[in-house]
């Protein structure tokens, strides 16, 4: 056999033929067209504020039921001709609310109200449709990205229910005895806007980084502060269904005076015997002596999280939690400025704004708890 020098250069016959290494399974995966499906959610969450709002000022001017049907499609449209404006307003003249509060009624006085029932009708099309648009547009082309797709579609699929509990919602107002919708089936209407405005919310917030970087992220989560979190998310949820029975029965225009109600820490009123269950509906005093005692409970459990927050090692984290109790200050101090004004339209609807905005900074400040942002000495590593 023939003698090799020391250093010669010695190939390996195999080595063409050897995988190349790969990034593990998560890199691997497709990611779907992230940045362009947030900036979806994110016109979806603008719209989905302004249809909170604009239901908030629907019924604060008392004009959700002017108009008595449902129509889908043909009520896209508002009525193009003098008689079609009359007949919609008799049809309006049918039910009780015109019959017991509003018999001096003009044809002019009808527009004003039933302009805002039309905008927010229409308001809820248009988010149905952008939904459509975007989640069968990026699901034909592929681009979902894995794993996100009963997501996205459950998202449209609450918004089609929220639609119909609407209606529902709508119609227990045009029965014999009642001059406005039920109380608890606006809570139930609300609170699943809610539910979907905070979806959207968790949602924008999760396509904000990669699917690895996620992954990374939730290894350094803190999971007691993220529980304290959750449970202050669903309080502030609970808080919202209560101050949509208030906002149903007029609750916040009864008793105007604070700290006490009527003079009183607990309002005579608070029970009236001949409405047995229905007082947790249907009594002023109950609901927002309720309504304010859960406030209470909420701005106490804010500062309890904040506080354990501050032991958090992630300044992003810590930041969106003081953020957090700023918001829950301001409320507090916005639903003592409604009780103290009986609650102008203006001052409802803000305070209204700032429930979403609360309810959106307690979500990311969860998020935040259970997928915090790496810090270096150079600053946080987004």
């Amino acid at each position: 056999m023939a003698k090799r020098p020391v250093f010669e250069e010695v190939s390996d016959p195999t080595a063409s033929s050897r995988p190349v290494a790969t990034t593990g399974m998560i890199d691997a995966a497709p990611k779907g067209a992230r940045r362009a499906i947030r900036i979806w959610l994110i016109i979806l969450f603008v719209m989905v504020t302004a249809m909170i709002a604009l239901g908030g000022a629907t019924r604060l001017t008392d004009s959700g039921l002017s108009i008595v049907e449902w129509a889908p499609v043909t009520g896209t449209l508002p009525p193009m001709t003098q008689a079609d404006w009359q007949a919609e307003f008799q049809a309006y003249q049918q039910i009780p609310q015109y019959q017991q509060l509003n018999p001096n009624m003009d044809l002019t006085g009808f527009k004003q109200i039933y302009w805002w029932e039309w905008s927010h009708r229409l308001l809820g099309r248009m988010v149905g449709l952008v939904w459509a648009i975007g989640f069968f547009g990026f699901l034909l082309t592929k681009r979902i990205p894995t794993g996100w797709t009963p997501r996205l579609l459950g998202v449209g699929v609450l918004g089609g229910l929220q639609g119909a509990i609407g209606w529902w919602m709508v119609s227990s107002g045009l029965v014999e005895g009642m001059t406005s919708v039920a109380s608890y089936r606006l809570a139930i209407h609300l609170g699943l806007a809610f539910v979907i405005l905070g979806l959207i919310a968790w949602y924008v917030l999760l396509l904000g980084r990669s699917e690895a970087d996620t992954v990374r992220a939730r290894r350094a989560g803190e999971p007691k502060l993220f529980s304290m979190s959750t449970g202050l998310m669903h309080l502030a949820f609970v808080q919202i269904l209560i101050g949509a029975l208030v906002a149903g029965i007029d609750a916040g225009r009864t008793y105007t005076g604070w700290p006490t109600m009527g003079g009183e820490w607990i309002p005579a009123a608070i029970w009236e015997p001949a409405l047995g269950w229905r007082n947790l509906f249907e009594n002023p005093a109950l609901v927002q002596f309720v309504h304010r005692m859960a406030g209470y409970l909420l701005a106490i459990f804010a500062v309890v999280v904040w506080i354990r927050a501050r032991k958090s090692p992630h300044p992003v984290t810590r930041g969106a939690f003081t953020a957090m109790l700023v918001m829950v200050a301001v409320q507090v101090g916005l639903g003592i400025m409604n009780v103290l004004h009986a609650s102008p339209l203006p001052l409802a609807l803000i305070h209204q704004i700032g429930a979403i905005a609360l309810f959106v900074l307690i979500i990311r400040a969860r998020y935040n708890a259970r997928y915090p942002y790496a810090t270096s000495v150079r600053g946080t590593i987004r």
